[in-house]
């Protein structure tokens, strides 16, 4: 039996529960949210979907899922212009997620932003194995990226690493195609305020997330072995350690199956570092050791 547990119901976990209902992956789904308004409306609302899938609120339950989607928390609102601003308010309810699942040797997708922070966080305050927990952004801001160079017509797979937040890092490299300085800082900064677009027209970013973080989830049950861009945590690689960043990694059942360390040009390895800094200072300052 492959089950699934959402940890926040809102409109990206609410969205993803929804899909994992609909695709005939998943066979028992855990809900939590604090507001338990929501919680019944949700499960409700997915109980009418009438798919075979059996459906928990307690608490209790999460443990015992394959992959637990951790999505509570403070979301961005046009008031709050970058992602790492959030950590103040989120980081006390992902103390409050860890105190929970103790012993969970399952694998935990972070969603929550600053995702790349609390990913780092939820590794050392559960002791769980990095391979098995796993940040989201990556696939996001790439998708973004993709669409920025399509618009340029410019060539590129448009993947991006680094923090999903101000610091994250385009690569133009992996295009084939030398794209000049110029250009690279326009586009990273048109990405660095995609979202804010989105947030200020409709209130938040709903259907781009929903599908990618599904996309991450089904590459795990299926064991797909898949590659994506993900926030994992860093020992070494990159040259990087102390903090979790969006890398390039192949994702299956067991979660981050292996990582690649791309070769970067100087454009892109000086912003990479430069996220690097910024998110290992930040996890420095935030992250007690266990």
């Amino acid at each position: 039996m492959r089950s699934l547990a959402v940890f926040g119901t809102g409109r990206i976990g609410g969205g993803v529960a929804a899909c994992a209902v609909s695709s005939g992956l998943v066979d028992h789904l855990v809900l939590y949210d604090c507001n338990q308004a929501l919680l019944k409306a949700q499960r409700l609302d997915i109980e009418h979907m009438r798919c075979p899938v059996s459906i928990s609120t307690d608490p209790s339950d999460l443990i015992t899922c394959d992959i637990i989607l951790y999505t509570a928390g403070l979301p961005r609102n046009q008031h709050i212009k970058t992602r790492a601003a959030l950590l103040d308010s989120n980081l006390p309810i992902a103390a409050e997620f860890a105190s929970i699942i103790p012993g969970y040797a399952g694998i935990i997708i972070v969603v929550t932003n600053p995702s790349d922070i609390l990913t780092y966080y939820l590794w050392k305050a559960t002791g769980i194995d990095k391979k098995q927990i796993i940040g989201f952004g990556g696939q996001l801001d790439s998708a973004r990226f993709q669409y920025e160079l399509a618009n340029r017509s410019l060539p590129g797979p448009g993947f991006v690493l680094g923090e999903h937040g101000e610091h994250q890092v385009p690569v133009f490299s992996k295009g084939g195609c030398n794209i000049e300085i110029k250009t690279r800082e326009e586009i990273l900064t048109k990405l660095r305020s995609a979202s804010m677009e989105i947030i200020k027209g409709k209130g938040a970013t709903e259907y781009a997330p929903v599908y990618h973080i599904w996309q991450l989830i089904a590459s795990i049950l299926t064991d797909a072995h898949r590659d994506h861009i993900c926030s994992a945590i860093l020992e070494g690689e990159y040259g990087v350690s102390g903090c979790a960043l969006g890398v390039p990694v192949q994702i299956g059942k067991n979660g981050i199956l292996s990582m690649y360390e791309w070769e970067l040009d100087p454009w892109e390895q000086e912003h990479f570092q430069g996220a690097a800094a910024f998110v290992a200072d930040l996890c420095r300052r935030n992250v007690c050791e266990p």
